[in-house]
């Protein structure tokens, strides 16, 4: 058996805020061997990123300090190390993969610039020889002409695309430990398989370590030797993956296991009342160029897409980031200008003016992705929920705008007497559960999801689902759920779509299309979803 190449020893980490001194890591302990993967798995809040930013030693000290323990990497201590000393340790000896790569990069500089100074500043190079170099890096983890890539900024790539550039800077100087943090929770799942493989292939060729942060049990799985299962700032599980997954012995890890969405749709029946209905809808986005802005082309967003919703029942809208998913469902909900026709409950609505859309808003309900960002900090949850009522049903009273707000509150599981507190207050489980109480209050009869459980942990995904399910039972409703996580659209949706560059490439019932997908794309989506295998080779591109 090889010695550890990093050893965590009873590692406890505080924060000091406002006179306070708060725990978020409490006495952990684990090592990493040379080349094995090592796993820290847990919801968020539970210490993952905090244990490895300690590693690094980049936490905001002396706001952040360490009451306990000690981090031995090549027998020296780095808790308490001085930073010339971490200079050298990070970006040489240990380098790290964060979760949104967009933040990672530098929007003003080149993506030469910026590989090129990692090896600038610890191997020394210089001119012709830091070109040649990163191009090889490039190429390396798999970014298509990288010459012509070079001189690209970050917002010019896709988020596949960035994630191997930040990839590429990691393992500049062949590092013997890669920290992955969450490294694909961003990224469609095509992608992520992709990454994950180019992970995998990596770090099999470099034989460095690699730590693995993440929420997601199916890549742990797949990836990691060992597994260390977090909570509440306490490593309560550890063990061989394999070992960790079939005899589980913490409840918290039987409860991560069980936590994935689960179920089927209601099953409504299929020839209930139609909807929403959309025939040959198109978005097409000018592309101007010259001195004049004369139109050179156009970006089809969405080309010539036809779908019907009944009521009761879902329809899933799938495809990768760019696929036109979001922009079908604001086109149809009035939200952009598009040609076509878009009928609600039979009624033609592509022509209404806004102000004769407006009685229609409180029937068509949406509800965005981040419930962090689509919720007023300077609002109440009582003017949050009821400010649609406020517009749509001006004649109520205070008093009983309140009582509807409760009752919406206590219909999506939340406590009423909470209404008077604000977002910030919550956690994300509890803001889409408001965002959803928001939607609801107005009693729609078809609703717009728009990647409701992305930002949000498994366990949390999953109670979103039922409530979801629940919310469509009781009062009939028909839903357009978008979603690149086939694993939850599976458990809810009736019908799918599956979306490529603005086109639909199938559709069918949820059965056909999982159990039996007609096109390669579709098949490539199944395969990266559902066994993390790397899409075929130029069926999905990024």
């Amino acid at each position: 058996m090889s010695a550890p190449l990093v050893t965590v020893k009873d590692l406890s980490v505080g924060f000091r805020m406002d006179g306070k001194e708060t725990v978020a890591v409490d006495r952990i302990s684990f090592d990493i061997k040379p080349g094995e993967t090592v796993a820290l798995v847990g919801e968020s809040g539970s210490g993952k990123s905090v244990s490895a930013l300690s590693i690094m030693q980049l936490l905001s000290y002396p706001q952040a300090f360490h009451p306990s323990g000690e981090i031995l990497f090549e027998g020296r201590n780095l808790v308490g190390a001085d930073e010339k000393t971490m200079r050298r340790i990070r970006g040489n000896k240990i380098t790290m993969v964060f979760q949104e790569p967009l933040t990672s990069l530098n929007p003003l500089h080149t993506i030469e610039r910026q590989v090129g100074e990692v090896l600038i500043e610890h191997k020394g190079l210089r001119g012709p020889a830091v070109r040649a170099r990163v191009l090889d890096l490039l190429a390396r983890v798999g970014i298509p002409n990288p010459e012509e890539r070079l001189a690209s900024y970050p917002h010019q790539l896709s988020g596949g695309q960035r994630q191997r550039v930040i990839i590429a800077m990691a393992l500049a100087n062949e590092p013997d430990l890669l920290i992955a943090d969450e490294p694909t929770t961003a990224l469609d799942v095509t992608v992520q398989a992709q990454i994950l493989a180019l992970l995998t292939e990596l770090k099999r060729e470099m034989g460095m370590a690699l730590l693995l942060i993440t929420h997601d049990l199916g890549i742990v799985r797949k990836m990691a030797d060992r597994v260390n299962v977090m909570t509440k700032g306490r490593i309560v599980e550890h063990g061989l993956t394999e070992e960790v997954f079939t005899a589980p012995k913490h409840d918290y890890t039987k409860h991560l296991l069980a936590s994935e969405p689960k179920g089927r749709s209601l099953g409504a029946p299929k020839d209930g009342p139609v909807v929403m209905e959309a025939e040959d809808l198109k978005v097409w986005f000018p592309i101007r160029r010259g001195l004049l802005r004369k139109t050179v082309g156009h970006i089809k967003a969405v080309d010539g897409v036809s779908l019907s919703l009944r009521q009761g029942r879902t329809l899933g809208v799938v495809g990768e980031s760019g696929s036109g998913k979001t922009t079908l469902g604001l086109a149809m909900m009035r939200l952009l200008s598009s040609e076509g026709g878009i009928r609600f409950e039979g009624q033609n609505i592509q022509g209404l003016k806004s102000k004769e859309l407006r009685p229609l808003r409180r029937d068509m309900q949406i509800v965005f992705q981040d419930p962090y960002g689509s919720l007023s900090p300077r609002m109440s949850v009582s003017e949050i929920v009821g400010e649609g009522l406020k517009i749509q049903q001006p004649e109520l009273t205070a008093e009983e705008r309140r009582a509807r707000v409760a009752q919406a509150l206590s219909d999506v599981g939340l406590d009423p007497s909470m209404q008077d507190r604000y977002p910030h207050e919550f956690s994300g489980g509890q803001r889409q559960r408001i965002a959803i109480a928001r939607a609801m209050a107005l009693g729609p009869r078809f609703v717009m999801l728009d990647e409701p459980t992305s930002a949000l942990d498994m366990s949390v995904q999953a109670q979103i689902v039922d409530l979801l399910r629940e919310l469509q039972r009781k009062n009939d409703l028909a839903y357009l759920f978008i979603s690149h996580d086939l694993k939850v659209v599976r458990a809810l949706a009736d019908d799918i779509i599956v979306m490529k560059d603005g086109k639909v490439m199938e559709a069918g019932s949820a059965d056909e299309v999982f159990d039996h997908p007609k096109t390669a794309y579709t098949k490539a989506l199944m395969a990266a979803a559902f066994d993390l295998e790397a899409a075929p080779e130029g069926v999905v591109s990024e």
